[in-house]
């Protein structure tokens, strides 16, 4: 037998951990690790556990899932997921030029530092094939113009759905997704951009910090929404930079910050450490 990973979050209330554990207990789990958040801004109340099961009962996921439904998370009104921990996180990455971001992650998948399985690999360009096929993943190249966004996410789509994709982490994906294709992937696509957003949106983001003769530079990893680069942030990573800094010492530190605040947002998705407040998000450590 193996453990399992509870996630929810409803309206805070008395009792809410005392009614989680209480149900666990009762089936025989023991409780690892138990993490709680209340929102006094959203009256909300966010739970994460990490739970094993006695060695000598038995228990049936989908079975337990009903039950927990029924018993705990209907009475709360709550939305809530309960996890197999021993399933690797199956996804999807996107990339157009840049290959840093993609390449990190091939490392963490390769070397087991990630919980996660890269199940394939889609690019508007040809660039990345062989490196990608070298680790043995499939790669599509879907091209994008303007004549062909309506076809290419069709494709994508199609592509989520026959590789049974958990998420989709767009590295450096360089083409705006449409509204349709962001709710239908709303809580599942992960991007990363090159600055530490709200500031410097838009192209050449270092560039327009080294004109602002910044400080502080980095990165920020978010849900991806209609909205251009307004979703909800997981995770952001900076360094200190001074007045000796060129434009392209920036762009090159910069990589580094996104490759890194990239893989700790997919990590921590995988693992069902991130839930959504809104458009904010509780990220247990």
């Amino acid at each position: 037998m193996h453990d399992l990973i509870l996630t929810l979050s409803c309206q805070d209330r008395q009792g809410i951990v005392a009614m989680v554990g209480g149900f666990l207990a009762d089936r025989g789990f023991s409780i690892r690790d138990s993490q709680q958040f209340g929102d006094e801004d959203t009256g909300l109340f966010f739970m994460r556990v990490h739970a094993a099961p006695d060695p000598d009962r038995t228990f049936d996921f989908d079975a337990l899932r009903d039950e927990f439904g029924a018993s705990v998370g209907d009475v709360l009104d709550a939305a809530w997921e309960v996890h197999d921990p021993t399933r690797k996180h199956r996804m999807l990455i996107m990339v157009s030029r840049q290959g840093h971001c993609l390449n990190d992650l091939l490392h963490r998948v390769r070397t087991g530092s990630m919980p996660a399985e890269v199940v394939a690999v889609v690019s508007n360009h040809d660039d990345f094939r062989q490196l990608v096929e070298w680790h043995g993943i499939p790669f599509h190249h879907v091209p994008v113009t303007a004549d062909t966004k309506g076809w290419a996410e069709a494709e994508l789509r199609k592509l989520v759905t026959s590789y049974d994709a958990d998420s989709v982490i767009l590295a450096r994906y360089m083409q705006i997704l449409s509204n349709e294709l962001c709710e239908d992937l709303a809580g599942r696509a992960i991007n990363i951009h090159h600055s530490l957003l709200p500031s410097f949106k838009g192209a050449r983001p270092y560039f327009q910090a080294h004109a602002r003769g910044v400080k502080v530079i980095g990165a920020t990893a978010h849900y991806v929404t209609g909205d251009l680069d307004e979703g909800p942030i997981i995770e952001q990573d900076f360094t200190r930079v001074d007045h000796m800094s060129s434009a392209a010492d920036l762009t090159a530190i910069g990589r580094d910050l996104e490759a890194l605040a990239l893989a700790r947002a997919v990590t921590a998705h995988a693992e069902h450490r991130v839930l959504m407040n809104g458009t904010r998000t509780v990220v247990f450590r």
